[in-house]
């Protein structure tokens, strides 16, 4: 079992930035790889970034170069960093993680919200 705990959402004015955090805690030696997802009012849940044991990373190309994600030292964090926040960015963010053997793990969420 994986726990995730997300932090660091909140208003932000368009232009602004945002560090969202995630702490894993559980069976974390067996976490594969870690991302953020969110979902807007009405849509489905997407992809914002992932990040790989390796370090590899990922991103949509709606974030592509304003977000980054990143991971602690001790692994079990991971970091998004938001810059240039647009309103179109307000959404709930999730953490995720995946285990090896497929199992994936949800946050709570923490919200985001970004203004005119």
């Amino acid at each position: 079992q994986v726990h995730l705990v997300e932090s660091g959402g909140g208003l932000v004015q368009a232009g602004g930035s945002l560090r969202l955090s995630c702490v894993a805690s559980g069976s974390i030696f067996s976490i594969n790889a870690m991302g953020w997802y969110r979902q807007a009012p009405g849509k489905q849940r997407e992809l914002v970034a992932d990040i790989t044991s390796g370090g590899s990373t990922n991103y949509p190309d709606s974030v592509k170069g304003r977000f980054t994600i990143s991971r602690g030292n001790a692994k079990n964090t991971v970091y998004l960093q938001m810059n240039s926040l647009k309103p179109d960015d307000t959404a709930i963010y999730y953490c995720n993680a995946e285990q090896a053997g497929g199992l994936v793990y949800w946050g709570q969420g923490t919200l985001v919200t970004v203004s005119e």
